[in-house]
């Protein structure tokens, strides 16, 4: 209103707007203050640590955790308001994943834990499945392994292919990392590489205990593809990379983000590595 107090006259404005005068004075002489103005540097810090950004539960939580700060999520997004950042919001049709499903070509299994996703620590149910990150000059396929306990990600692969070359790397960095004694849930769609024979012997001789979910219910797998949507938000929406090497650095450095910096809602805060050092000392 006050770009437009010296073109027209104040009255005429107050009627339009539907404001008294008293409060357009009273609204001059308590200028609103900033919200948190201490905190706007780091939280644009926060907000910079990839590259689209993130929400403001994230930067709640790194606020609090990282810096002590006693702030509501409310608050964190009324602030992000003011100082200019924001984060996309998710459409469904967005992203696409990879489809492997060929019909069943080898070894098929139960669903084991349904849709029940939750974990009392790390090392119970693990989740993995392929998807892709197109770009002008072809893809890069991602194959993590989600851990539902910690909200870690243990192991992943960055291929130009979703072959079995790209499943055993995967394995090769997954297996050794499983603790003695522990007999982990493997929950995977029906893709043919995940029925493949040597897929399925390398986890049973680990003492993985396989899990496919059923055709046609993507609501089974749901939890490591909510890993691939926060990716794609956070690191690949609306960039370019120049070949597949600099994706695939760029891929490999948000996981190590995911792992280390980034906070979890379930996790009360803690970064998936906090999480699994705390489980790992009591």
């Amino acid at each position: 209103m006050s770009g437009l107090s010296g073109q027209y006259p104040l009255a005429g404005l107050l009627e339009a707007a539907g404001l008294a005068r008293s409060s357009c004075y009273w609204a001059l002489k308590n200028p609103k203050s900033p919200t948190r103005p201490e905190l706007w540097d780091k939280a644009r810090e926060i907000f910079g640590r990839t590259a689209n950004g993130c929400g403001h539960r994230q930067i709640a939580m790194c606020l609090r955790a990282e810096g002590g700060a006693a702030i509501a999520d409310r608050t964190v997004l009324k602030m992000m308001h003011e100082i200019g950042i924001s984060c996309g919001i998710r459409r469904e049709t967005d992203y696409h994943r990879h489809d492997s499903y060929k019909g069943e070509v080898g070894e098929a299994f139960e669903s084991v834990p349904g849709r029940d996703f939750s974990a009392g620590g790390p090392w119970q149910k693990l989740g993995t499945d392929v998807t892709e990150f197109r770009q002008p000059w072809g893809k890069a396929c991602l194959a993590p392994v989600y851990d539902f306990g910690s909200k870690g990600i243990p192991a992943s692969s960055i291929s130009r292919h979703p072959d079995m070359a790209q499943q055993g790397e995967m394995l090769d960095m997954l297996l050794p990392k499983v603790p003695e004694g522990a007999h982990p849930v493997m929950r995977s769609d029906m893709g043919w590489q995940y029925q493949h024979e040597r897929y399925c012997s390398r986890l049973r001789e680990a003492g993985v205990v396989q899990s496919m979910s059923r055709k046609g219910s993507c609501l089974d797998n749901g939890a490591t593809e909510q890993v691939f949507g926060h990716i794609k938000d956070e690191l690949f929406r609306g960039r370019t990379w120049p070949g597949f090497e600099s994706l695939k650095a760029d891929l490999e450095e948000y996981t190590i983000h995911w792992n280390t910096k980034r906070r979890q809602v379930k996790l009360k805060g803690l970064t998936p590595e906090e999480f699994r050092g705390q489980a790992l000392a009591t």
